[in-house]
């Protein structure tokens, strides 16, 4: 199989196995216990804390571990007490756990604004900075889009938020940039910033959420008061030791840029097809992610011939697959004839030159057939 949906999930690091058995069958005891094996168990949890701050390069901050990032984006809106009514900030193609989770405050009476985007998906700045305004509370924007793999400044968008309101939360979701692009909290100066184990070859069930050094959190999950009282519920200890190892491990496993670079200029020379994806000349791209929309053949049936031959890829966000393309499309303001046909190749370390030259042979030869019967608009 020829796996090239890494920023759906990715397959967990072979040296992480012995170590998640590890934590399950030996060094299994709860870390909230008072006997001797619990204390050694906490102290390791202190440790994966302390590792993963130091990755985030927020060492001076907090970290929650929770059980995904939509769970860490879910906490974000709610860490801080938002004025009553005041104004919300997202983008037009947040992941669903922040769209929908602002959408909900919707309804309790926020003044939710979703801001547009450019067509590679980029936060558009003039337009945002005419958003917010000093009723501004909390703004919600993607470091890097796990729909184009398009990279937003974070920098430059808390500055903007922060000269409007200097009390406004800025929060970022960070899942797909964590790893794969410059991520540093002293630089970017986001109050909170989620990210998740599995999509950097931890397994799934884990996730984290920073959070800046001062700011106050409210409680989220009521319990034993793990978590600095924020998420009470007893650590996935395996999870989290994976998800700090396989921050160090991938790290020493870098992603090979030209493959999806050839794979542009291929599709580009040979399809009807916009690509989604902005280059090195149209601006940031995280460089793992290639989002390209087909004319006159849906994205859906690609995947599902291609699947055929043993390669997999995407044809978006795995969280809205059934009921977000359309959406994304209207935001990246796609052409009528383009919107059905997303499809997101994303790769990881291990991807190799010959996964990309099958997935071009195999995408050519089922686009031949499937374009006979071509999708009338």
């Amino acid at each position: 199989m020829v796996y090239l949906d890494n920023a759906a999930t990715t397959r967990v690091y072979e040296e992480l196995n012995g170590l998640i058995g590890y934590y399950n069958r030996e060094k299994f005891f709860n870390p909230s216990a008072l006997y001797g094996a619990a204390a050694a168990v906490a102290k390791d949890l202190k440790a994966a804390r302390e590792n993963l701050l130091r990755h985030l390069g927020g060492a001076d901050g907090g970290l929650v571990f929770t059980a995904s990032g939509t769970e860490a984006d879910n906490m974000a809106f709610a860490f801080k007490t938002l004025k009553k009514n005041s104004r919300i900030v997202v983008s037009a193609i947040e992941h669903a756990a922040v769209l929908n989770t602002a959408l909900a405050f919707k309804q309790r009476g926020y003044d939710v604004v979703v801001c547009p985007v450019d067509r590679f998906g980029r936060l558009d700045l003039k337009k945002f900075s005419e958003t917010v305004n000093a009723e501004t509370s909390f703004v919600s924007i993607a470091h890097m889009s796990n729909e184009t793999g398009a990279v937003n400044d974070i920098e430059k968008i808390v500055k903007i938020a922060k000269a409007a309101n200097p009390d406004c939360v800025t929060h970022s979701d960070g899942v797909q940039a964590f790893k794969k692009i410059g991520v540093d909290m002293r630089r970017l100066g986001v109050d909170l910033y989620s990210v998740s184990g599995h999509k950097i070859h931890a397994p799934k069930g884990v996730g984290a959420l920073y959070f800046k050094k001062g700011l106050n959190p409210n409680t989220f999950v009521y319990g034993g008061g793990q978590e600095m009282n924020i998420r009470s519920a007893t650590e996935n200890i395996a999870g989290i030791a994976a998800f700090s190892k396989a921050a160090d491990i991938i790290e020493k496993k870098s992603i090979n840029t030209r493959l999806l670079s050839s794979l542009k200029d291929y599709l580009t020379e040979n399809f009807d097809v916009v690509i989604n994806t902005p280059d090195a000349g149209e601006g940031a791209a995280g460089g793992n992610i290639l989002s390209a929309a087909f004319a006159g053949v849906k994205g859906e049936t690609l995947l599902h011939a291609l699947e055929k031959h043993g390669v997999i890829v995407g044809t978006g966000s795995a969280c809205s697959a059934k009921k977000g393309a359309g959406r994304i499309a209207e935001a990246l303001g796609l052409p009528k004839k383009y919107r059905d046909g997303i499809l997101r190749v994303s790769v990881c370390g291990e991807t190799t030159e010959e996964d990309i030259e099958l997935l071009k042979e195999k995408l050519t030869r089922e686009y031949a057939g499937l374009i006979k019967y071509k999708i009338k608009y």
